[in-house]
């Protein structure tokens, strides 16, 4: 079968995934892989669609031994293609999983990058991304207690692999993010 669409996306999205807050998070992930999709010629819509399906399994699936193994075993059982199964698993660091493609290295630079944006944001007065900056966003890095879930050391190696210095990465993201603010309710 080919490429999913992204309507078909966010319709599996949607299947799996009741927890706005959740479906929020595969937004700006989307918004993230597009930026980059971009940025390497690549196409941003394929690219959309492995943001969008990175967390689909983890409402029903949060162990991980479990996610994203379930999400990407239901994405071959559907039929859709093998490297969407495999971008999906490449965004988690305890699937092994190789990042061995732009898009690959993409998801995992991405994700956890977009809810540090949001903390960052969510601690402003007008609680909006438009207020974000770069400088602002690193401020916050070096404070382990202020978004403790967020793991700085997978960004940076994210960022390391995909071959984009740290501060330029945080920009890419947080502009990518600000595009689509009303959805995310930022």
């Amino acid at each position: 079968m080919s490429w999913p669409t992204r309507q078909e996306a966010l319709d599996l999205l949607y299947e799996w995934t009741k927890n706005k807050n959740l479906r929020k998070h595969a937004y700006a992930v989307e918004a993230a892989m597009r930026a980059y999709a971009q940025r390497f010629r690549e196409d941003p819509d394929r690219w959309g669609v492995v943001g969008l399906l990175h967390d689909f399994d983890y409402e029903k699936h949060p162990d991980m031994e479990e996610h994203p193994r379930v999400g990407a075993e239901h994405i071959r059982r559907i039929g859709w293609p093998e490297e969407l199964a495999q971008s999906v698993l490449a965004h988690a660091e305890h699937t092994s999983a190789e990042r061995n493609t732009a898009m690959k290295k993409a998801i995992f630079a991405v994700d956890e990058l977009t809810g540090l944006i949001v903390a960052v944001a969510l601690v402003r007065p007008s609680k909006k991304l438009e207020d974000v900056t770069v400088e602002s966003v690193m401020k916050k890095w070096d404070e382990t207690r202020f978004a403790a879930g967020v793991d700085r050391n997978l960004v940076e190696r994210g960022a390391e692999e995909l071959g984009v210095p740290l501060e330029e990465h945080v920009g890419v993201v947080l502009d990518a993010m600000k595009g689509v603010s009303d959805e995310l309710g930022l």
